[in-house]
Parts: C-alpha cells; sequence; structure tokens
C-alpha cells in the first residue's frame, strides 16, 4: 500500500457569510448540499467534498484558490450565472486547442469575492 496521495477527497473554502454562501454553492453553481455544522457546510461535487467554512483562526483566514468546475453545457452553466445575478468576470472563452478537444472556461466570482470557473473540454 503506497503512502503518495492518490486523489483529493476535500477541498475547504473560506466564507464569511455561510448562509448566503450554501445558496449560492446550492442554487448558482448547482453543488449538492450533504450537512452543515456550526461554522461549516458540505457539498459533493464528484469525488471530491467541498467545505465552506468560516475560518477559526487566521492562519486559516485567506481568499481560496481557484476552483474549476468541469461542466458538460458551458453555456447553460453561463447562462445559470447570468439569470442568477452571479458575478462573471470573464464569459466563456477558448483557453485553448487540444488535438481532440477545445478548452473552454468562464470565470466568476462567489458570494464571499472568491474566484471560481466552470470549464468545459469541447470534443470537435
Amino acid at each position: 500500500m503506497s503512502s503518495n496521495p492518490s486523489k483529493i477527497g476535500q477541498i475547504s473554502v473560506n466564507v464569511r457569510d455561510l448562509a448566503r454562501a450554501v445558496g449560492f454553492y446550492t442554487n448558482v453553481v448547482g453543488l449538492t448540499y450533504l450537512f452543515e455544522m456550526p461554522n461549516a457546510a458540505f457539498f459533493q461535487c464528484g469525488e471530491v467534498r467541498l467545505m465552506l467554512g468560516i475560518a477559526t483562526s487566521d492562519e486559516f483566514d485567506h481568499p481560496a484558490s481557484v476552483i474549476y468546475y468541469q461542466v458538460d453545457n458551458l453555456d447553460e452553466a453561463h447562462d445559470r450565472l447570468i439569470t442568477r445575478d452571479a458575478t462573471v468576470l470573464q464569459p466563456p472563452h477558448l483557453v485553448a486547442k487540444m488535438p481532440d478537444h477545445e478548452l473552454w472556461m468562464c470565470f466568476f466570482n462567489d458570494t464571499e469575492g472568491n474566484v471560481l470557473a466552470f470549464m468545459e473540454e469541447k470534443r470537435q
């Protein structure tokens, strides 16, 4: 048995207003809500669990890294952002042409000011 990491089990994103963030990640991003406890809420995204949490000490109080959520239809995901008044930083755009697909992305903010992205690998 290897002691090397084999997958990401959970990602934590700092929030200031947990109820507001839960609504955003449920209704705008479209993640599956799992459960909540004091100062934290949990969602499922494929095999990775996302924790939204209020920082309990200074060393954990910082903005999140950009999380790229893979979607099957970037245009529909972008439309959901627009219709639910999310702050879109960059609309869907081509990032790279690969031999077998094009990589498209769209960047937006959550309610806490963190930058997120939707990405789609469009097969040619």
